[in-house]
Parts: structure tokens; C-alpha cells; sequence
């Protein structure tokens, strides 16, 4: 197969998905690693698409939603560390709100895991998050899933979602975001997901943001809130320096998540306890 089709057949499986892994290209064009490295590098260059961790995806989305089987293919491990960074910030006995998105999903899963914090409130507008507790069967974990109608990312949002958070107060609000940027703030494709999601910023007294460092730049349709209205910033040490000093000056604590796939600061070993840092607004 020559490169071109090769670019062709990556550029249509992008169109269709919203993203592609190298793993799976590797098979379907039966090429090296290598080759399909090097195919993403130059569609990159061109402006085509945009890479990520293990793959690509469409350059400065603004309208097209992965779904969420697509979404949990990429960035794995820095969402992971995210979600375990994250999960550290909730004491038992408190009342959470987790939004939808692949690493809100991996913060139920390490919450699940971490016995200490029960007993625990969550009120959700994720399907695979109610799932998640639901499944643990924790008497000591109530789990409160809001209505609405359900999104490519199995995020249960519009007026009635809405209307459900309204009555609600937590202490806590984690959210992810589809895209972030210093000018734009955090996005979302979905017009009714941003609505949803900042009635759920107004349900708690805290906002914490999960983002993982490929999303930086990334911008959808619809700003649902700004970085100097997140109190709590978790992502991972592949952010790039200059993007780390613009969030500090926003925001009021920034938590930086160690990964195998990324430096890790001033000889901290990877995996290790997530920094933690704090300014004043």
C-alpha cells in the first residue's frame, strides 16, 4: 500500500471514530509501528490531524464527539493517574458530583478501591459511573443518577438532568473536559452537555477538573466554564512547562500526575505522589 493511501484510509477512519490508535492501523494496513508513526508525524505536520498518546485524533475538534468506547482507547495511562491523583482529594462522608467522561469513569473505579473514603454521596450524570458504583454493591456508597437524554459519551444531559442538579448541593463537582485552552477555557462539542455540566459546577462547593495533557489546545463547540472557576486542576506531567505556569496563574491549585509515559519532575519517580501546587487568584 502506498503512503498515500495509507494517509487516505487513517484520514477516513479519523472522520468516522474521531480517533485512531496505532495499534489497531499497525494491523488494518499490516504495517511496522514505525511506519504508521511516521504517517501520523507527516498528516500532522500538514495539519490533518492531531496526535496523542497511541494515536490521532481530528485537529482542533469542534464539533464532533468520540464515543466513549473511542475516548477510552486514548491517553490510558495518564488517565489513569489522574483518576488515582484525583481520588485522593475526597474524604469520607462526603458528597460528590462526577460528570461523564473516560477519566471521571476511572475515578469511580479508584474510588470503588479505596475503601477509606466511605461513607460516600455521588450524584452522576454518567451511565458507565452509576454503573460502576452500582456494581461495587457498597451499602456504605449512595449513588444518585440524574435523568436526561444520553450522548455519544454516555452523559445523561438537558433539561431534566438540569432540573436534578438544581436541588442538589455536594462538596465536590470532578468533571472532565473535551478540550482546554487559556483563551477558551474548557469545551465540550455538545451543546446540552455544557449546559448540563454547569449546573452541575453551581450544585457544589468545589470544582475539580480531570484533563489529561492532550486535550490542551483542543477546542469544542460550547465553553461550559472558564480556568480561573476551577478550583482544583488535575492532570498529568506531559503538560508542557509554559502550559503548567498559565494554569498556576489561574486556578487555585494545580495537581500534576505522574505517568510512565511522561518526565517526571526534579527526579520524582514515575507513579510516585502526585505534586501538588497552590496560587492565589
Amino acid at each position: 500500500m502506498l503512503a498515500s493511501q495509507r494517509h487516505e484510509h487513517i484520514l477516513a477512519q479519523i472522520r468516522e471514530h474521531g480517533a485512531v490508535r496505532i495499534s489497531e492501523l499497525t494491523v488494518a494496513l499490516d504495517v511496522s509501528d514505525m511506519t504508521v508513526r511516521r504517517d501520523l508525524v507527516e498528516l500532522a505536520e500538514r495539519g490533518l490531524v492531531r496526535k496523542v498518546h497511541g494515536g490521532a485524533v481530528a485537529p482542533h475538534t469542534t464539533s464532533h464527539e468520540p464515543g466513549f468506547a473511542v475516548k477510552s482507547t486514548l491517553a490510558t495511562a495518564e488517565k489513569q493517574a489522574i483518576a488515582v491523583a484525583a481520588a485522593q482529594l475526597v474524604a469520607p462522608g462526603s458528597s460528590i458530583a462526577l460528570g461523564a467522561g473516560t477519566t471521571t469513569h476511572l475515578l469511580a473505579q479508584a474510588l470503588v478501591a479505596l475503601p477509606a473514603v466511605r461513607p460516600l454521596t455521588v450524584v452522576t450524570n454518567s451511565v458507565p459511573v452509576a454503573e460502576t458504583f452500582h456494581r461495587a454493591g457498597d451499602p456504605r456508597i449512595e449513588t444518585l443518577l440524574t435523568g436526561g437524554a444520553r450522548t455519544p459519551s454516555d452523559a445523561l444531559v438537558g433539561p431534566i438532568a438540569e432540573s436534578s442538579l438544581a436541588e442538589l448541593r455536594v462538596d465536590h463537582v470532578f468533571l472532565g473536559t473535551h478540550g482546554v485552552s487559556v483563551e477558551a477555557g474548557l469545551t465540550t462539542p455538545n451543546l446540552d452537555e455544557a449546559a448540563t455540566n454547569r449546573a452541575m459546577i453551581a450544585s457544589g462547593a468545589q470544582t475539580v477538573v480531570l484533563a489529561d495533557h492532550t486535550k490542551w489546545q483542543t477546542t469544542g463547540l460550547r465553553v461550559f466554564a472558564t480556568l480561573a472557576e476551577v478550583d482544583v486542576l488535575v492532570t498529568d506531567t506531559g503538560l508542557a512547562p509554559a502550559d503548567q505556569e498559565e494554569v498556576r496563574a489561574l486556578v487555585e491549585r494545580l495537581v500534576l500526575a505522574p505517568t510512565p509515559t511522561a518526565p517526571s519532575p526534579a527526579g520524582t519517580p514515575a507513579g510516585s505522589t502526585p505534586q501538588t501546587e497552590g496560587t492565589t487568584r
